[in-house]
């Protein structure tokens, strides 16, 4: 058996653009997220909800490696279009992201070929690779064009919708008539991302559909929102229904697809979508999301698509409303681990104690206070909450030591101050409650100094207990899939036990399961005194699992006595 993942993050937050709607995204780097996700958030457009770039940062610095972040926007964000001629092209995303894009139209052919006879509606070609059914063609004579849509193609003949009237007939070497198809490229361009489409049709029988090809840009999406008819002009909508979608160009009417989308009959088109907005101040439900299913769910339920991540963090907000969302999340789940902040202007361990007294749960840990870093967007220090670097310490000391070593007594890496000095005598009121203080130390820099978490119950006081407890069982279940459907036998019951002995010896021998011996560490039972006859009939088979958790040495005590010479 090999273990799961522990080290994997998730995050929540407000960003400069990205998807809103369906799978989270994976992320390896800051950079990574910054092509995705965009830049650094302004205190003045989104205040205290700007801190998701930060500590993914801040992730990836104290020893991060792979991330999951799912944007959240407020309910009235928009995100901003264009419209010329027939083509409408809107950001893929909410928010005023895409004011700095830019977007070019450009006129274009896949294929280009001689017409070798012509009759009446059938063309036959020299060579008729790249022409489709649907593909709207442009037939050149030498002085004058006409255009025309394919309906089909056989071997080497193809068929129009129209009869042919120019003579582009021609099967001499050199020929300046020919037929060729006629499409658009799309470029879009933000910062240092360049997406280009080319050879795209605006009819949606062509396999080149411009709206289909561009369904998966990160920055684009494209419609065909007016009939071609009356070159690009809008239809009035009659009896309340919806327009018609683009129609095929006419034979022989003298419009390009380039001139539909409303360029001239040469060079080069450039939009800018407009009117994105990124909304107002978000509310809990934009950090809560929906589920709508698979592929449709917002926000913190997006996580529900994907079991991989161990850690979730929404940074900064500490409404409880989002916090006990969070907390619940994780407990139904139950297979990632959720880290919270408390607000940066609580500082008295009173009311830092009041706080945390909103919440009782064993999949969950809080820390204080916030962290002094530099700020990259605004070119200055500026403090942090400290979910996003604690997600690092989390992975970096399970990639290091193991998901069983507690993160705590370790550097906090980027941070010169906190928002507020502890002393021990308020570590000793806050720690035992289950706040986790960060602290500065002299010679030793700043470092956590707490791994509990926020329970009640004193068996799952410490978070590296609870966090190798899920360890544990995800991997048991993720490596037990080849049970399923297997004869519900001793013989299955044997194999089962030893697969799990031997993973559960490999976990003692690392350190993680207390005990002197493995008899001492772990037990498995699966049998008889685990399973009814009713339980085999019915398809159950029943593993029975104990193992024995190292807890970490927390309070550390040195007894020194005095030796005499007397007493020797």
């Amino acid at each position: 058996m090999q273990g799961v993942s522990t080290s994997t993050a998730g995050f929540i937050g407000l960003a400069e653009r990205g998807p809103v709607i369906g799978e989270p995204q994976l992320v390896t780097s800051f950079a990574d997220y910054k092509r995705m996700f965009g830049g650094y958030l302004s205190e003045a457009s989104c205040g205290s909800a700007r801190f998701l770039p930060y500590a993914v940062e801040q992730f990836f610095a104290n020893g991060g490696s792979r991330a999951f972040i799912m944007r959240a926007v407020p309910g009235d964000a928009k995100a901003g279009s264009v419209t010329s001629g027939i083509l409408k092209i809107t950001a893929a995303s909410a928010g005023a992201w895409a004011d700095n894009m830019r977007v070019t139209v450009e006129p274009s052919y896949k294929a280009k070929t001689q017409v070798f006879a012509v009759n009446g509606a059938e063309l036959t070609l020299k060579n008729p690779d790249g022409f489709n059914a649907g593909d709207v063609v442009e037939l050149f004579d030498g002085t004058k064009s006409a255009y025309a849509t394919v309906k089909g193609v056989l071997d080497k003949v193809v068929t129009l919708d129209a009869p042919c009237t120019l003579d582009v007939a021609d099967t001499k070497v050199g020929t300046v008539k020919f037929i060729r198809t006629c499409e658009v490229t799309i470029t879009a361009r933000l910062d240092d991302t360049v997406e280009t489409f080319a050879n795209l049709c605006l009819k949606p029988e062509a396999l080149n559909y411009a709206p289909v090809r561009t369904e998966k840009s990160d920055l684009i999406r494209v419609e065909v929102v007016q009939s071609a008819k009356g070159k690009g002009k809008k239809d009035d909508k009659k009896d309340g229904k919806d327009e018609a979608p683009a129609e095929a160009v006419p034979a022989a009417s003298g419009i390009t697809p380039y001139e539909l989308c409303g360029g001239g009959t040469e060079g080069m088109l450039v939009l800018t979508p407009v009117g994105g907005s990124n909304g107002g101040a978000p509310s809990a439900d934009a950090y809560l999301g929906s589920d709508g299913g698979p592929g449709k769910r917002t926000g913190m339920q997006a996580f529900l698509e994907i079991d991989n991540v161990s850690i979730l963090a929404v940074p900064g907000i500490t409404m409880p409303e989002v916090q006990a969302g969070l907390i619940g999340f994780c407990e139904n789940k139950k297979s990632c681990f959720a880290i919270l902040d408390v607000p940066m202007d609580l500082k008295k361990p009173t009311d830092v104690a009041a706080f945390r007294d909103m919440y009782d749960s064993t999949y969950a840990a809080i820390y204080h206070p916030w962290l002094q870093m530099y700020d990259a967007g605004a070119k200055r220090s500026d403090f942090f909450p400290p979910s996003g670097a604690m997600a690092g310490i989390f992975a970096r000391s399970d990639n290091e030591r193991g998901v069983h070593k507690a993160p705590a007594n370790e550097v906090v890496r980027g941070c010169t101050g906190l928002s507020c000095n502890y002393n021990t005598g308020e570590q000793d009121i806050l720690n035992p409650i289950g706040v986790n203080l960060i602290r500065a130390f002299p010679g030793r820099g700043i470092r956590v100094w707490g791994a509990r978490t926020i329970s009640s119950n004193g068996l799952w006081k410490y978070l590296n207990v609870r966090r190798l407890f899920i360890y544990v069982e995800e991997s048991i279940r993720a490596n037990t899939n080849w049970v399923v459907f297997e004869p519900n036998s001793e013989v299955l019951w044997g194999r089962v036990k030893r697969t799990i002995e031997t993973f559960l010896a490999t976990c003692w021998r690392d350190g993680a399961l207390a005990g002197s011996s493995p008899d001492q560490a772990f037990y498995v039972e699966c049998g008889p005194t685990t399973m009814t006859q009713d339980d085999i009939d019915n398809g159950r088979l029943i593993c029975e699992i104990g193992i024995a958790p190292v807890k970490p040495a927390e309070f550390v005590i040195f007894r020194i006595t005095q030796k005499t010479a007397a007493s020797e």
